[in-house]
């Protein structure tokens, strides 16, 4: 009888404890990535913001100073499809913005759905997304009836947090400036074409959008280096060629997404319904190209001032619509950010310039004298030596020893810091630096020789200069948890980009997507 009662108790008590650590199920998620934010810079501008915006979040929400993203080569395409897919390079399949086509000789979108049609730039899919996505694992738990849409600057952020199954992923066009999606999706939406033809799209207004200060030009004094403290003026819409890659790189292109996401809310009554609906937004937090000084600019400052009047005038009108209680917001950055250096005349660095395609003569003339008479080394792209696999094959060579040899030659370059081989990250020795390339390596896609460059050193392309030197700098890069009864709380020790999903999707009490590894972020359910 002892043993009985004993035995009813501890199990009561954990129901108990059970019951208390399940959380009401959102009716309504909101992904929210921001591409290239800078923890740092949310900490050096936080004087200019208002209390309902980033401030809100940061004291209200969960937030978790730094994400982490343990593979090399990252961008907005491959830091947004980790975070939705909670899977590094290797498992989902997209390396980065672009990738080479090895058969074709050709660059195109990561996106690039080569299955359907002959020619690859015409058609943009989520296709190459060779796993499942957060917002996937959604539509399978809820039957299809959960309504997911994303709206982003780019096709690539669209397409990589709208996932597979997503009614619509629309990003605004660079030639005139209107939302547009893939015709992978099948349906198209009202709300999106009366915004497209409204007087406050983008494709109306875009010939005389002038970006100019929002506030006065003695406000923008987080960068004590910056030389160019000026009343800016940029005409954006009288430059014809590339007008809306332009606005895409400024704060009107946050208002265009918040707008979208606003229509999304209201028109299609996300989160009202019996299942929860899902919204993927992204917004841009970088550098503008045609700042003057691109070190310490103020365009960036005005940039995160005027973000954070978007978001909050996201999350009121969330608030109005479907209340914060029903609504999971989280905002993640994408981890890294695009530096756009410009360095004194005269000044004397350490480093050099490393140009890629007389190190592939190199190699290749080296190659000859080892194994004949060849085009031995193909390609350079993306910080990776292509090797011909089918002359190497042809020739009866073992592919290991061939790229041991070459990468054994390129370690002794100059501006090579490191050279991994595309068998060691297979088949060699587990180390740390092998398992960080490994992480990137996708299948049909990657190269033979992945090239660690020197800090400091800059890449010549087509005797030109890039004028961007090689950092290895982490990039403080927070993740935010806010809305359905989250405790604010504050957590330093670094989480990883792979965790974010599988904690959304325990929250919302579906499976994880089906390559996600990450472990579950504890205090979201605390």
């Amino acid at each position: 009888m002892i043993k009985i009662l004993t035995s009813l108790f501890a199990f009561f008590s954990i129901a108990s404890v059970y019951s208390q650590s399940v959380h009401q199920t959102p009716k309504l998620v909101i992904g929210i990535t921001i591409d290239q934010l800078r923890g740092d810079y949310l900490e050096l501008f936080k004087d200019t913001f208002g209390d309902k915006g980033f401030k809100k979040l940061l004291n209200e929400g969960l937030v978790y100073s730094d994400i982490e993203f343990n593979f090399p080569y990252l961008d907005e395409a491959s830091a947004t499809t980790t975070i939705y897919t909670g899977a590094n390079p290797s498992f989902h399949g997209i390396q980065g913005n672009s990738k080479y086509l090895i058969k074709q000789n050709k660059e195109v979108s990561s996106f690039a759905d080569i299955s359907s049609i002959n020619n690859v730039d015409d058609q943009l899919s989520p296709s190459p997304i060779i796993v499942s996505t957060l917002t996937d694992e959604l539509s399978i738990a809820s039957g299809d009836n959960s309504d997911i849409f994303s709206f982003a600057p780019n096709a690539i952020s669209a397409l990589s947090s709208g996932g597979h199954t997503a009614r619509g992923s629309y990003w605004v066009d660079d030639i005139n400036g209107k939302w547009i999606t893939s015709k992978y999706y099948d349906a198209s939406y009202s709300f999106v074409e009366k915004h497209n033809g409204s007087n406050e799209s983008l494709y109306k207004k875009g010939l005389s959008l002038v970006w100019k200060p929002s506030m006065p030009i003695a406000n923008y004094d987080a960068f004590p280096y910056t030389r160019n403290i000026i009343d800016f003026q940029h005409q954006l819409g009288a430059t014809k060629n590339n007008r809306f890659r332009l606005i895409k790189q400024s704060p009107f292109i946050n208002t265009e997404v918040r707008k979208m996401a606003e229509n999304a809310l209201v028109e299609n009554k996300l989160g009202t319904r019996t299942y929860p609906d899902f919204l993927s937004l992204t917004f841009y937090a970088g550098n503008y190209d045609n700042a003057l000084d691109k070190n310490y600019s103020i365009e960036i400052q005005d940039i995160y001032y005027r973000l954070d009047q978007e978001l909050a005038q996201l999350i009121e009108t969330i608030d109005k619509t479907i209340g914060l209680d029903n609504t999971l917001i989280f905002v993640v950055s994408t981890g890294y950010f695009n530096e756009q250096e410009i360095y004194p005349e005269g000044i004397k660095l350490s480093g050099g310039e490393f140009n890629p395609e007389k190190i592939r003569a190199l190699l290749n003339m080296y190659l000859m004298a080892v194994y004949g008479q060849g085009e031995w080394v193909t390609k350079y792209y993306n910080q990776q030596y292509y090797l011909d696999r089918n002359l190497i094959e042809d020739k009866k060579i073992s592919l290991a020893d061939i790229q041991q040899i070459a990468a054994e030659f390129l370690v002794h370059s100059s501006g090579i810091h490191d050279v991994i081989t595309s068998h060691q990250m297979l088949h060699g020795a587990y180390n740390q630096t092998v398992q960080y390339y490994r992480n990137s390596y996708c299948k049909g896609i990657s190269g033979d020789l992945f090239v660690e460059l020197q800090p400091g050193w800059s890449v010549v392309n087509d005797n030109k200069s890039t004028n961007i030197k090689v950092r290895s700098n982490a990039v403080i890069s927070p993740a935010i948890f806010f809305g359905n009864n989250i405790k604010p709380q504050r957590i330093s020790t670094p989480i990883d980009a792979t965790q974010i999903a599988p904690s959304v999707a325990y929250r919302l009490r579906i499976r994880a997507p089906n390559a996600s590894r990450g472990e579950i972020l504890k205090e979201l359910f605390n």
